[in-house]
């Protein structure tokens, strides 16, 4: 096992509990989803197994053997990658890799060739003598990542690692966390944006109050709710008068219109878009574009937390 917390408790002041009994585990080559709304412990718990806080009761495991703020041979196999831009604006690219590298590999001629390794693998040959200042926001988050892989960790920790990008940066981001996790590395991954814990995450966890509510993979999850099908069409005039029967159909769990668009949601079961589009007709009703979309990890999220992710 890669990363275990068992039974972790960490208490702040005036008795708040950030972690309450948290426990979870890590396993060797997965990507793992760590979820939850502001406020839920996912910080508090990545900076508890990095050995950077100290918590009341409860054991951290790391590789198998305690974690602690002393073992620098632990961290020495981890790369973090914050979520705020963490470089030196007076060093160049190559010089900011170089620097991080250098943290944990000493010899010069290992590290040069790490350091080449990693401008090549976040595609910034062309900046080696650029200061960060003079990149894009894009680039600053390639040269982040470039600076916590660098010396080839086994575990890497992302935080939020694509907010305020363009989408060809965060494409090239999501595509390089694949390819890390696809030459061996471990990887934890935060995001607010749930279609990327979708496309990347063997297994996911959401936490809140400190506390792990729901665990799996991404079809367990969707499982634990009651919701099926969500259909939308588009309505030249939404009006009560039809979406009474609407409502009253079996298996719909809520009818509503947003703005000109009718959104019925509908619990596990058969499709109901020929009912509805039944009684569309029945009334006469000047209909256009109908989209119907099964449950997403968002709706799982809001449903068990009962809030967004940004709270």
């Amino acid at each position: 096992m890669i990363v275990r917390l068992s039974e972790v408790t960490k208490t702040y002041r005036k008795g708040v509990k950030a972690l309450d009994d948290l426990s979870y585990e890590v396993r060797e080559g997965e990507i793992f989803g760590l979820l939850g709304p502001n406020g839920s412990g996912k910080t508090t718990s990545i900076n508890c197994l990095l050995g950077l806080l100290k918590f009341e009761s409860g054991t951290i495991e790391i590789f198998d053997q305690p974690m602690g703020p002393d073992r620098y041979d632990l961290k020495a196999q981890i790369g973090v990658i914050p979520q705020n831009v963490a470089v030196f604006y007076e060093l160049t690219v190559e010089e900011n890799i170089d620097y991080f590298c250098g943290l944990y590999v000493k010899d010069k001629q290992r590290r040069k060739k790490l350091v080449d390794e990693a401008i090549e693998f976040v595609a910034l040959g062309d900046y080696r003598k650029v200061h960060p200042n003079k990149l894009s926001g894009g680039l600053q988050r390639r040269l982040n990542i470039a600076c916590g892989i660098a010396h080839k960790p086994r575990l890497i920790i992302f935080d939020e690692p694509t907010v305020g990008v363009d989408p060809q940066s965060r494409n090239n981001i999501l595509e390089g966390i694949k390819r890390l996790n696809q030459e061996g590395a471990t990887i934890i991954y935060t995001s607010h944006y749930m279609e990327e814990v979708e496309q990347l995450c063997d297994y996911i966890i959401i936490m809140d109050k400190g506390k792990v509510i729901a665990h799996g993979n991404k079809e367990a999850l969707k499982n634990l709710i009651m919701l099926g099908e969500t259909i939308e069409i588009k309505v030249e005039e939404p009006n009560d008068e039809y979406l009474k029967p609407i409502r009253e159909l079996p298996n719909v769990l809520e009818a509503n219109f947003k703005d000109h668009t009718l959104i019925v949601k509908s619990g596990k079961g058969a499709t109901n878009i020929p009912n509805v589009l039944a009684i569309l007709n029945e009334h006469r009703v000047k209909y256009g574009t109908l989209y119907s979309s099964l449950p997403t990890l968002n709706d799982v999220f809001l449903e068990l937390t009962g809030k967004g992710l940004r709270d």
